[in-house]
């Protein structure tokens, strides 16, 4: 069936009248994903002309829900914004009775996000997946359906689930599982924010529960214990086999990776750590990310599935 996001989903994009918003929306729509509005407070009554039709724009998520029963929003809001935008998402879906919130934007300030995601805790029917991410995408038979800013013309639909903290990895995950002639159910990059709202557990809990996936492909990122705790759980929870790579081998020791908000300390959180982890945990690891095609391939034939 897919997680999270299905062809039917309907989509808000929050911040559908910046740039960032109409460019997105419009390749969104090119990809067949049902964007159904967008928000920016002060331009309700608007319309966004988008390749194949025309989307009304409102002042609030609230009323951008009541009036196009969207599931999905999208968040293309500046930084200093962002963090409002989501904490409204999540009252309005809460009312709904829930919904999935995707926040694209970097550079929030960590203190936002903390009291952004404790808001969206107290709803247990909305999701959160980011900030700083490429967002999410369900291939479907003609396009799919996507919240982010991935190239939808690289993903076809099928059976294997990808997570990932990194955006450009998951591309190249996507396309070595196209190389071994293996499609996506979904791929969800998850962020490499310190503070988020969806984590490794989370999706792999999904991904095992969810009857189109037969297998995952997980991408960590040096610094913090997402992955060994993630691994862990997988050797209790999962069925399915995990194909895991961690990027960020080559940094020194003690070094701060812009992107991924990952500090390393007192040996913990080491691209060595964490395929350790993976590999007592029995997940199947790819040491090069132009690998994971052949490691998918053999963790399939090893579970009976080519």
């Amino acid at each position: 069936m897919s997680i999270w996001i299905h062809e039917k989903s309907k989509v808000l994009i929050q911040g559908i009248t910046g740039k960032q918003g109409t460019f997105h929306g419009t390749k969104m729509d090119e990809y067949n994903t049902n964007v159904v509005g967008g928000v920016t407070p002060g331009k309700g009554g608007q319309f966004v002309e988008l390749p194949s039709k025309k989307v009304p724009v409102f002042n609030t998520v609230a009323e951008g829900l009541e009036d196009t029963k969207a599931d999905v929003s999208l968040i293309y809001v500046p930084a200093r914004f962002a963090a409002a935008a989501i904490v409204e998402a999540a009252d309005a879906f809460h009312e709904k009775g829930g919904g999935l919130i995707v926040c694209i934007t970097e550079g929030i300030p960590i203190l936002d996000m903390v009291k952004a995601v404790a808001r969206v805790n107290q709803y247990p029917e909305v999701r959160l997946i980011g900030p700083n991410c490429p967002g999410i995408i369900t291939p479907g038979d003609i396009g799919g359906s996507k919240a982010g800013i991935m190239p939808g013309f690289i993903h076809a639909k099928g059976r294997i689930g990808i997570v990932s903290k990194s955006g450009t990895l998951t591309y190249e995950a996507v396309a070595q599982t196209m190389s071994v002639g293996e499609g996506q159910s979904t791929c969800v990059g998850i962020g490499g924010d310190p503070v988020n709202g969806t984590g490794f557990i989370d999706c792999l809990d999904a991904f095992e529960k969810d009857n189109q996936t037969v297998a995952v492909v997980m991408i960590g990122e040096i610094g913090g214990s997402a992955e060994e705790e993630a691994a862990e759980w997988a050797s209790k929870n999962m069925t399915k086999p995990i194909v895991g790579f961690v990027a960020g081998s080559t940094a020194p020791p003690g070094k701060r990776m812009g992107h991924a908000g990952a500090i390393i300390s007192g040996g913990k959180g080491t691209a060595a750590e964490k395929f350790k982890a993976f590999e007592a945990a029995g997940i199947y690891v790819a040491r090069d990310p132009s690998e994971i095609g052949n490691v998918l391939v053999k963790a399939l034939e090893d579970s009976g599935l080519r």
